[in-house]
């Protein structure tokens, strides 16, 4: 039985992966920090948090595994800094503190294109987050690089609300790993990435969570 702490728990595909978690038989304690308080649950536990200000020895970090799906993205954030320090500097204080406590596994929301040497900040930021976790050297370390995530967010994204249209559309025709990446199958591919533990690195693409 696993104790699994899920990092962004109130995004997109965090939500899905907390209410997967909340209902896996496999999973015996899931801990969701979050800045605002989350519905209650039997095998919730539920910091309430300033990931500005993470307290890196608290109890609640001693875990199984980890899923991060801290994310956000550069309009949201407002600058270039503040989008780094949302998509990189939290999920690697994320994960060093819980590798403090014990965690061996680690499962990271990446993306398609995550390149550190990329041009583009928001590859960039993904490839070097990426980069980061790995030198940590988790006994288990797996990145899912999804597309585009399907799914209702809770605020309004025009670009993406469009993206997606065209991509519903030609999807069918299209290689696997240019369609839309359904949000419940991140969530699986997530899940099963930190229950499992399998030793090593392990690298998640689009085409299959299409």
């Amino acid at each position: 039985m696993t104790t699994l702490l899920i990092a962004g728990a109130t995004g997109l595909v965090g939500r899905m992966v907390l209410a997967r978690a909340l209902d896996d038989p496999r999973i015996a304690r899931v801990i969701a920090p979050s800045r605002s308080a989350l519905p209650p649950h039997p095998k919730l536990t539920n910091p309430i948090v300033d990931y500005d200000a993470l307290p890196p020895d608290a109890g609640w970090f001693r875990c199984d595994a980890v899923i991060c799906a801290l994310g956000t993205t550069c309009a949201k954030a407002g600058s270039d800094a503040a989008f780094i320090r949302v998509d990189h500097d939290y999920p690697l204080a994320v994960a060093k503190a819980a590798q403090a406590q014990g965690a061996r596994s680690f499962a990271l929301v990446s993306a398609i294109g995550a390149d550190a040497g990329s041009r583009l900040l928001y590859n960039r930021t993904k490839g070097a987050v990426e980069a980061s976790i790995a030198a940590l050297e988790y006994c288990s370390y797996t990145i899912v690089r999804p597309g585009l995530i399907g799914g209702k967010r809770d605020e309004f994204r025009a670009a993406e609300r469009v993206s997606e249209a065209i991509l519903r559309v030609f999807g069918p025709v299209l290689p696997r790993g240019w369609r839309i990446s359904p949000a419940q199958n991140i969530a699986s591919a997530l899940i099963e990435a930190a229950v499992a533990g399998t030793p090593g690195r392990h690298v998640i693409s689009a085409d299959r969570l299409a």
